[in-house]
């Protein structure tokens, strides 16, 4: 769990098009980061 104001770490995961995307890709911007299962799957 991080504390608030501390840096996310980088990490790259797909997009909606199966695209690579870096948090770095963002650097000096401001990003919302918002986590969902995926459709069909528990949780």
């Amino acid at each position: 769990m991080l504390k608030k104001g501390t840096k996310a770490p980088d990490f790259t995961l797909e997009n909606q098009d199966g695209n690579s995307v870096s948090l770095s890709d963002y650097k000096g911007q401001k990003v919302l980061l918002w986590f969902y299962p995926k459709a069909s799957t528990p949780g």
